[in-house]
């Protein structure tokens, strides 16, 4: 699990971010999505082998919101498989309180190591289901 640059970790996947100062998610030329997701949004209770990561639309705002609610959308609607890059912080507080996340410390760890699929997407909420390789 490497950390990267966020343009380095969408790279490894062949996906360029539209704007890296705040796109969270980009296409490759072969159709998957990849998403950069906080790791504090891990979601306990998944099946055996499997990992999902929730999290709510409405908890920030942006253009990088309106561009990942609609690849969401998207991969769900066409079964899409999706690759993800960890993003972890120790400000916490701030990223649940919506602050700017361009603004804040953090790390992308890339996890080529699995690949989901939008499990559910619900009015604001979505979780995204990985498993291993």
């Amino acid at each position: 699990m490497a950390k990267l640059a966020i343009n380095a970790a969408f790279a490894a996947y062949g996906a360029t971010l539209n704007n890296p100062q705040w796109s969270v998610s980009a296409w490759t030329p072969s159709g998957d999505l990849v998403v950069s997701l906080w790791d504090h949004h891990f979601l306990p209770g998944a099946p055996p082998g499997m990992m999902d990561f929730a999290d709510s639309f409405e908890r920030w705002a942006g253009h990088g919101n309106r561009e990942f609610r609609e690849n969401v959308a998207r991969a769900l609607a066409a079964g899409s498989r999706v690759r993800m890059v960890i993003v972890k912080t120790d400000q916490i507080g701030r990223v649940q309180a919506g602050e700017v996340a361009s603004k804040i410390r953090k790390e992308f760890i890339l996890r080529d190591d699995l690949v989901g699929s939008v499990h559910e997407l619900t009015g604001d909420r979505y979780v995204i289901r990985f498993q291993r390789l």
